[in-house]
């Protein structure tokens, strides 16, 4: 061998090394900040950019438009406590029997030996964070809440939490941050209940001239700034939040962490949760009257004005590019969901629900059916996409981007989905809303029988109980006007043994629906 078949091998050996540092340069650099904004009973046709309401939202159409616009996304639930669950673990609420709308003295529902998103993102280098509502139940049963509490969403995953415990609805009314309520007077405790009210303490039955916000259904508890609560409350004053602030205090919160962590050098995911339009809609005065809708055409405006302060604030941190961003709901819209706030008078010819049938706490489509776009700058081609897609699948499509290799057992890998390279989304979905369920499959929805209402009157939503089998071709009647099992048998039994090959022949077996 010559000197210079020596010093050929050498060369090559050295550009192979040089190659295989940039790759493993680039697979760290390919590691994008990921943010999901979350919103809390957000309709399908709440978003201007889904062109079936009459409200203007141009931030969040920013989002929706100039990424992958899915027309076929879903939350897993009905509801919010299931969705939430379900995004953060890849399961389906329905295998957890208490994975349902918690009181806000819940223990956490999600076990913190469970594999969960923001583990996963952990276990990749992400440093991860939550900023908004939480509502998956808090320590192990019984919370002294004037203490570190624990476990939360600091132990099961998140490096950061500041959050709310509950709903805005709910007690208590306090901010807690990586375990401690914020701003709390050791001189003046906190105490909860949703068992029974604290001597003395007034409530909007024994004291309505202190209520401001008048209830319309289960919002008669606890007062705080004038508006009636679910369970009773007393002491922590100076730990009380003010609602009209409260988008506000979110965003500084949700932007002091992606200032923080993007200055680290390392990665990070942010579940951004906000609050908004989920009742007692609050806006800040700023926004009040700006949609002509009342509270909660304004409190969506607001969100959307959220929305865009927050994108501003990763572009002058010169990390839009390299941040992907969800953007959906938990659930599908509702209007008088237990106060009066003129959102059913002042309506007019918005439709939240879009061209859907439902809505919140309903197995019709409007139930699960969302707004769900998926955003990344330069690295996502804007397109409208039928696919069928689901917040459980998030786990593992995002997983799969950073190089993870453990995921929920539900969760699908619709990476390329998400970011536009395909349409082939998921084949089949069992959807759920208040413990009953229904299964989707391409183009078809097949709703067991199920007793019960049909309409909820509180609300006035259509369940979806009805006492035969519903069947519906949802590429041919999207709102859901023509049952089709009785004219379709063999599709029917179809649905039917897939349905029950995957969710048991148990799923009859539901509870009943109360608002509380």
């Amino acid at each position: 061998m010559n000197y210079r078949t020596i010093l050929f091998g050498l060369l090559i050996s050295i550009l192979f090394s040089c190659n295989e540092k940039q790759k493993e340069d680039s697979s760290e650099l390919v590691k994008p900040n990921i943010v999901i904004i979350y919103f809390d009973d957000l309709g399908y046709g709440d978003v201007s950019a889904y062109k079936s309401g009459t409200l203007s939202t141009p931030n969040l159409d920013r989002l929706v438009n100039g990424g992958v616009k899915f027309t076929n996304g879903y939350a897993s639930s009905a509801t919010c406590t299931p969705s939430r669950y379900a995004l953060l673990t890849g399961v389906y609420p329905w295998r957890n029997q208490n994975a349902k709308i918690l009181p806000g003295t819940a223990p956490l529902l999600i076990d913190t030996a469970q594999y969960t998103l923001p583990k996963m993102l952990q276990d990749q280098g992400y440093q991860t964070g939550i900023v908004g509502k939480w509502h998956l139940g808090l320590g192990s049963g019984s919370v002294d809440w004037n203490k570190k509490i624990s476990p939360g969403p600091n132990e099961v995953g998140f490096d950061y939490s500041y959050i709310l415990a509950a709903t805005q609805d709910r007690v208590p009314t306090v901010y807690i941050e990586n375990g401690q309520v914020v701003g709390l007077d050791p001189n003046d405790p906190i105490e909860v209940s949703y068992e029974k009210n604290f001597p003395g303490e007034p409530t909007a039955l024994t004291h309505p001239e202190l209520v401001e916000m008048k209830w319309h259904h289960g919002h008669n508890n606890s007062i705080v700034n004038g508006v009636p609560r679910i369970g009773f409350m007393k002491g922590g004053e100076a730990a009380k939040w003010s609602d009209v602030d409260m988008a506000d205090h979110f965003l500084e919160k949700a932007k002091e962490f992606v200032g923080e962590k993007s200055q680290s050098g390392k990665p990070f995911f942010l579940y951004y949760a906000l609050q908004q339009p989920h009742v007692p809609r609050t806006p800040h005065p700023r926004f009040v009257g700006k949609s002509g809708m009342g509270p909660r055409g304004d409190a969506i405006l607001e969100a959307d004005w959220m929305v865009g302060e927050f994108i501003e604030h990763l572009e002058e941190m010169e990390i839009l590019e390299n941040t992907l961003i969800v953007l959906s709901s938990d659930n599908g819209p509702v209007l008088n969901d237990g106060y009066y706030d003129d959102a059913v008078e002042k309506i007019g010819d918005h439709t939240p629900t879009g061209p859907l049938r439902g809505g919140k706490y309903s197995l019709f489509e409007a139930g699960t059916r969302v707004p769900f776009a998926v955003y990344w700058k330069g690295k996502i081609e804007p397109k409208i996409s039928s696919a069928l897609v689901t917040q459980i699948d998030l786990m593992a499509s995002l997983g799969t981007l950073v190089g993870a290799e453990n995921f929920g057992q539900d969760s699908e890998n619709l990476l390329d989905v998400f970011l536009g390279k395909t349409d082939r989304g998921r084949d089949e979905f069992v959807l759920e809303a208040t413990s009953r369920t229904a299964f989707k499959k391409g183009d078809w929805v097949m709703i067991p029988s199920y007793s019960g209402p049909a309409v909820q009157s509180q609300v006035n939503i259509e369940l979806g109980n009805s006492p035969e089998y519903q069947l519906y071709n949802l590429a041919e009647d999207l709102s859901q006007e023509r049952n089709l099992a009785e004219s379709n048998p063999e599709k029917l039994q179809e649905m039917i043994k897939r349905f029950e090959q995957i969710r048991g022949i148990e799923s009859t077996n539901v509870e009943e629906l109360e608002l509380k």
